[in-house]
């Protein structure tokens, strides 16, 4: 390829609109892949955590010592929060006078509705963005490269031949707008799609927890 049409000089000789679409593209792609990496590792973390939770509490530990155990540890997120938020609940509901088993159930499920809400926030955040940038970085790219190849055909008329060779070098920066804007969008929308089902995956586990566990306290109340 010769020197004119370096990838390096088709962007810096483009148009300022179409070095802007360039920019913003690659803005989003940085700040996308950032959240790419930061959301696979807190959603990885979060199915350990799950796991390992799940087994502490089937193994037959007491519900007390687990709740102590939290508590020690500083803000619980996941599995634990929501553990924690029922069980407190349920044992400050337990030790008032004149409250019924079914009152104490109800205010159980209520502040475990609410730690899954804030769970289920926690889980999905930054995913909207990454949709975002899936869905809209394609067409900012096609209007860089439309407003570009317009531009190259605006340029022809100051020719007298128009030839391969004065086009070209428009219609080649125009379509690095458009591979910017497919560069940013793919690892986007793989990077949804995938979290989302991982999310979704994590918060049916959480929700199957809350329900079991409701049980196991609705038969102590009970009991």
């Amino acid at each position: 390829m010769t020197e004119q049409l370096s990838l390096w000089s088709l962007i810096a000789d483009a148009s300022l609109l179409v070095q802007f679409v360039m920019a913003l593209l690659f803005f989003a792609s940085i700040v996308s892949w950032v959240m790419i990496i930061q959301r696979g590792l807190y959603l990885r973390n979060a199915g350990i955590n799950l796991r390992k939770f799940e087994d502490n509490f089937w193994s037959g530990v007491d519900l007390n010592q687990l709740y102590t155990d939290i508590g020690g540890r500083g803000a619980a997120e996941g599995l634990a929060s929501v553990f924690r938020a029922g069980f407190r609940e349920f044992n400050r509901l337990a030790q008032q006078a004149n409250v019924d088993a079914d009152t104490v159930i109800e205010g159980t499920e209520r502040s475990m509705r609410i730690a899954l809400s804030r769970e289920e926030e926690r889980l999905n955040r930054n995913l909207p963005f990454l949709a975002s940038v899936a869905s809209v970085s394609p067409y900012i790219g096609l209007f860089g490269t439309v407003w570009g190849i317009m531009n190259s055909f605006r340029g022809l008329a100051t020719v007298q031949q128009a030839t391969l060779a004065t086009v070209a070098p428009g219609i080649s920066e125009a379509l690095i707008a458009t591979a910017m804007g497919l560069f940013a969008a793919i690892p986007a929308v793989l990077a949804y799609n995938r979290y989302s089902a991982s999310a979704d995956s994590i918060y049916s586990g959480y929700q199957t927890f809350a329900e079991e566990f409701s049980s196991i306290l609705h038969r102590r109340v009970h009991g």
